[in-house]
């Protein structure tokens, strides 16, 4: 039991910072693709 709810701890903590990861580097994404079709 005590090694099935550490990996449910695991597995739930790297979908959330992998959730935060991809919403970071969507935005940063975002950002650069308006500043290159804001400078040309």
């Amino acid at each position: 039991m005590e090694g099935s709810a550490i990996a449910m701890m695991i597995i739930g903590i790297v979908i959330i910072w992998g959730g935060l990861a991809a919403s970071i580097v969507n935005a940063v994404i975002k950002a650069r693709q308006n500043r290159t079709k804001s400078n040309s």
